[in-house]
């Protein structure tokens, strides 16, 4: 489905009872008559705030955020009012999952990886190197039980987790320097979060995590030399091209990297059942949208990179790619046998990703080849 500018401001605009049942009939979703509430819960109006790890208009992420808590005010006819956070703007970035968790906020929106240093088995959320892409993500979280055991590994924090939307496969990042071989990764500076930054670690490089508002100053101080972020739109947008040369692909790293809304389990209890039905099916909406939209603009984006601002594109090789994605496979099997919880998420992905793409090759993959 795409939604036009014009087409979304409708969509938002719809009263909250038509655009539950219209989004429940899309979703897949039962849309029968909806569950009894209270009628004090009916007049009650909830406020939150959300917090993100994105600068507030930063194309797709940080305007997916805000078109969540627009589609969700606009559904519940103004009974759960959520007022948005940029990264810094209220907690710094790479706090919002524990101010959600505190209660600070009672809703977050970010990237799962970011946790690793509380949660290692959350980075199979945000994307896992050389792994599924956005449509198979998707048939694993709501078919495949990935859903269910994200929430298993968020319980402890006090926290509900739901995808809400996917940037499709990354680019493989800005550099530099030109990578002909393993050997242009030894003492490299990059930005890479997640599973992929400690794959690249391993390969030899330097890495830093940074939050996203961060990235062009490091970049084009030589504080780094290369950096990941999320693919032309997004890239664009913060002139990365102003600070290096060289734009690199395939996103090895992030073949469909997960957005995520977090929020905080004793807020999301406090609900009545329909507002808690509007946060599920908003999320469930939002996640389609801003994945229709990556796909919309990235090339548009590309082009604009390449033709007026000179940019390099160049493909990694192939000697690099082998090595990356046998040290992908050691990374991963490692955090698996770290604790229970991981080992447990990690058997249901690859159980899941070895089914899943031997539909893909027969569908999506020939169909893609012969087009």
């Amino acid at each position: 489905m795409s939604i036009s500018d014009h087409g979304r401001r409708r969509f938002i605009g719809q009263s909250g009872a038509a655009a539950s049942t219209l989004l429940l009939a899309a979703c897949g979703q039962n849309a029968s008559a909806p569950a009894s509430v209270d009628s004090s819960a009916q007049q009650q109006t909830f406020r939150w705030k959300m917090a993100t790890t994105w600068p507030r208009d930063l194309p797709g992420a940080g305007t997916g955020a805000q078109r969540l808590a627009d589609t969700i005010r606009a559904m519940s006819n103004g009974r759960l009012d959520i007022s948005l956070y940029g990264a810094g703007e209220l907690v710094p970035a790479f706090e919002v999952f524990d101010s959600a968790s505190s209660g600070t906020v009672e809703m977050g929106h970010g990237a799962a990886y970011y946790w690793k240093g509380k949660a290692p088995a959350s980075q199979f959320y945000g994307s896992v190197p050389f792994g599924m892409n956005a449509l198979e993500n998707n048939a694993w979280l709501y078919y495949g039980g990935g859903l269910e055991l994200w929430n298993e590994v968020y319980a402890p924090f006090g926290l509900q987790a739901f995808p809400a939307g996917n940037t499709g496969v990354q680019m493989g990042g800005w550099y530099n320097r030109e990578i002909h071989s393993l050997a242009d990764l030894q003492g490299l500076k990059i930005r890479m979060p997640g599973l992929g930054g400690e794959v690249m670690r391993r390969a030899g490089a330097t890495v830093q995590n940074i939050p996203g508002a961060e990235i062009f100053t490091a970049l084009s101080t030589g504080t780094i030399d290369a950096t990941e972020w999320i693919g032309p739109w997004n890239d664009l947008a913060f002139g990365l091209y102003q600070a290096a040369r060289y734009y690199y692909y395939p996103g090895w790293q992030e073949p469909g990297s997960i957005l995520e809304c977090i929020v905080n389990q004793a807020a999301f209890d406090a609900l009545p059942n329909d507002l808690q039905q509007i946060v599920r099916i908003a999320c469930q909406a939002v996640n389609m949208d801003v994945h229709c939209e990556y796909t919309a603009r990235n090339q548009q984006a590309l082009d604009t990179l390449v033709n007026q601002h000179g940019t390099q594109l160049r493909q990694f090789p192939d000697e690099v790619l082998a090595r990356l994605k046998t040290i992908s496979q050691s990374v991963l099997q490692e955090i698996a046998e770290g604790d229970p919880m991981s080992r447990r998420v990690y058997d249901s992905y690859f159980s899941f990703l070895s089914q899943v793409r031997q539909w893909t090759a027969k569908s999506e993959q020939v169909f893609l080849q012969i087009r």
